[in-house]
């Protein structure tokens, strides 16, 4: 199964941030982007990718240990930025150090329970609001200019227009206390717009000592 940790936002933060992403949708442009569901909107701890069920155990218990060294932290959805052309997102502010060492802990985590992890990088909270269809940057990282045609008739969309307009943006805040293993069932129907869907496996509150399995 297809697995990544993360920290959920909750209800209210993400009507919050829907109605700035509901003003992001009427600027130019913007049928060009790919938008992702605010039902699986999330800031990804660690990714794991495919993960054979035998390891879930192993993984829910250290998982479990990462989320019991963590004391509830304070967290709120704020700015925004892009990574080139590919992906327009959700910043956070608060207790940065703590959700950086959260996810240091669950990528540490999965690795102990034999789950293969990519190398290591520095982690950037962010919650993926948008991707380019075209998606073509230069070898800078720079996206071309709004109206821009790309390979097979497709429009690259200047995401530095949206991530500028997210620059005021500020949620409410609200306190994290729990870490959740999450599945991602990729789109398989062939459906233009299709999303991914996500199903909560095990959800470990922080700070606290037994998981609760979902489902």
């Amino acid at each position: 199964m297809r697995l990544f940790a993360a920290v959920l936002p909750p209800a209210e933060a993400v009507e919050e941030l829907a109605r700035a992403v509901d003003r992001l949708r009427g600027l130019p442009g913007a049928d060009g982007l790919r938008w992702t569901g605010r039902d699986g909107w999330h800031f990804t701890l660690a990714f794991m990718g495919e993960v054979e069920d035998g390891l879930l155990p192993g993984l829910t218990e250290r998982l479990e240990r990462a989320a019991r060294r963590t004391e509830p932290f304070a967290l709120r959805i704020q700015g925004g930025g892009h990574f080139g052309g590919r992906a327009l997102w959700a910043g956070a502010a608060g207790e940065i150090g703590e959700l950086r060492r959260l996810a240091e802990r669950s990528a540490a985590a999965a690795r102990r329970a034999g789950v293969p992890m990519e190398e290591h990088r520095r982690y950037q909270a962010h919650l993926t609001l948008a991707r380019s269809r075209g998606g073509r940057t230069d070898a800078a990282g720079r996206t071309g200019a709004l109206g821009r045609t790309g390979a097979a008739g497709r429009t690259d969309v200047d995401l530095a227009l949206y991530a500028d307009a997210l620059v005021a943006f500020e949620g409410t805040p609200w306190e994290v206390a729990e870490l959740v293993l999450v599945r991602s069932r990729l789109p398989v129907s062939g459906v233009p717009g299709e999303q991914p869907r996500y199903e909560a496996v095990v959800r470990c509150p922080l700070g606290r000592s037994r998981p609760r399995v979902s489902g």
